[in-house]
């Protein structure tokens, strides 16, 4: 306990003094930890907003238009029996065109000019979660996809899925990115920590020929990586907050129309704790790789 409670003393007095040079490392830890907030902010909303869609999923069947009353009922029949359906709605080609002018105001004029009505009837059916999971709504959509009178079968899932591939790419993409910026700033730490043990360099030959322990000797300058690592994530976490509540501010209404009234959130508690661990983590493993020269 004596040996941190002297490292981060001196850690702390030793990021005073070279509080200029300090400067450029929490600066770098600073863009690092940004970049892997940005990543972080967006996946996580995606994530959330993903397992949303996904436990509500549905699919649509257009119907044709000489479609008879008779084969809608066999479609109607083919979904209840199926044990699939958790609601179903049926939605006229007048209602169609009323939640088309409805959803789509600035596009409402070009329906005017319709002589017929293009838009097709259709049956909205609502998934059960653990049809979705077992495989059975798939094969429901494939049967009724067969069936005389339906004119197509739109199912979320299968744009879920290209989403949630998108969504793999970039995070892979991101981690790369954040991983590289760590490095460079774990670099940048470690070159402006040895300046300061070159300074003290003759109190760390004093203090070696008197026996004190390598935790005395080596330990504050992995306290001043850590420090400067805290600082810089806390500065990055401040600026993603600022960032966010610009976006809300500009973009939050068309964003939750966008999303169908589901806000974004920012990171929660355990994910910003997460982001300044990491960010102290990048210091003090630059502090650590410099800390090898004091002994």
């Amino acid at each position: 306990m004596r040996a941190l409670d002297y490292a981060l003393r001196e850690g702390w007095a030793s990021l005073w003094r070279s509080r200029g040079s300090g400067a450029f490392a929490i600066l770098a830890i600073t863009l690092a930890m940004i970049a892997l907030g940005i990543l972080l902010l967006v996946t996580w909303n995606v994530e959330r907003l993903l397992a949303e869609w996904s436990s509500a999923a549905e699919f649509s069947v257009f119907l044709r238009d000489d479609a008879s009353s008779e084969q809608r009922g066999e479609i109607e029949a083919t979904i209840d029996r199926s044990g699939v359906m958790e609601q179903r709605q049926y939605v006229s080609k007048g209602e169609a065109l009323a939640r088309f002018r409805r959803e789509f105001t600035e596009l409402a004029s070009l329906a005017e000019g319709f002589e017929d009505n293009p838009f097709p009837a259709s049956l909205e059916v609502r998934v059960r979660p653990e049809a979705e999971a077992d495989g059975r709504a798939i094969a429901l959509v494939q049967r009724v996809a067969a069936l005389p009178g339906v004119a197509d079968v739109r199912y979320d899932r299968e744009w879920l899925a290209r989403l949630s591939s998108g969504l793999a790419a970039v995070r892979g993409a991101g981690l790369a990115l954040s991983l590289v910026l760590a490095l460079a700033a774990a670099v940048t730490v470690a070159s402006v920590v040895r300046l300061g043990l070159n300074a003290r360099r003759d109190e760390l030959e004093i203090m070696q020929l008197v026996g004190s322990p390598i935790a005395f000797i080596r330990g504050p300058f992995v306290a001043e990586g850590v420090l400067q690592g805290g600082c810089g994530a806390l500065m990055a976490l401040g600026a993603l907050w600022l960032g966010f509540a610009a976006v809300n501010l500009w973009w939050g209404a068309g964003l939750a129309m966008m999303l169908e009234d589901r806000s974004l959130q920012f990171l929660p508690v355990q994910l910003s704790t997460a982001l300044v661990a990491g960010g102290m983590v990048v210091g003090g493993a630059g502090g650590f790789a410099a800390s090898r020269h004091a002994v």
